[in-house]
């Protein structure tokens, strides 16, 4: 059985590469039924289309409230029958009444080590608080901001000479090493939101999620 994802996205979607390569990975399950972004100058959208996927603009700046946007897109993602929505770079805080609607089907993946560093400026805080370890992580999206339950992060060690930019770079490619990783094993049936937090093959994950080093 093929699971339906969505991914929303903002800007250039290197996340939705990385899981649009995935999904063409023999026996993956999941398969992406559309890329809604809220820019039409998102390169994601050129990615979509290049791999021969729906493509959807919904221009946050049309409508009159937050709350008005998210009713739209929810009608805009709930037409793709969607078993699992990815956001991928989607720079929009979304209402409690989105974030309940796909309960337990909502993916999101930021860009440091939960529950540090949520919010922007991950790699700069990182550095400036001398951290020996950074990485990114995926995790159920809930109505706390940056705060679902954890599935898994990839950690990996702060170099001396590491600067914002070059920390980001090797953060990005872990992203695109366990975003696709954690959309597989949702398509598989193996993950899943439990009372408890995130299960995988019916245990309960750590609080920290499953962890990979680097």
């Amino acid at each position: 059985m093929a699971c339906n994802v969505v991914v929303l996205i903002s800007g250039s979607g290197s996340n939705l590469q990385a899981l649009i390569d995935s999904a063409a990975d023999d026996g993956n399950p999941a398969r992406i039924a559309a890329v809604i972004s809220n820019r039409a100058d998102a390169y994601g959208l050129q990615r979509a289309q290049n791999a021969g996927i729906a493509t959807v603009v919904l221009d946050h700046k049309q409508f009159d409230s937050r709350e008005a946007f998210d009713a739209a897109l929810i009608q805009a993602i709930d037409a793709h029958r969607p078993d699992l929505v990815v956001l991928a770079g989607f720079m929009r805080i979304l209402t409690g009444d989105f974030v309940r609607h796909y309960q337990g089907r909502l993916l999101n993946i930021h860009p440091s080590l939960l529950p540090r560093y949520k919010g922007l400026h991950t790699h700069q805080r990182a550095l400036e608080a001398g951290d020996a370890e950074h990485g990114c992580s995926v995790h159920f999206v809930t109505e706390e901001l940056d705060g679902g339950p954890l599935v898994v992060q990839a950690v990996l060690p702060v170099a001396a000479g590491d600067t914002i930019e070059t920390l980001a770079q090797r953060v990005h490619a872990e992203e695109h090493r366990i975003y696709p990783l954690a959309v597989r094993w949702f398509a598989e049936g193996r993950l899943r939101l439990g009372a408890q937090g995130a299960m995988l093959d019916g245990q309960p994950l750590p609080a920290s999620g499953h962890l990979i080093r680097t």
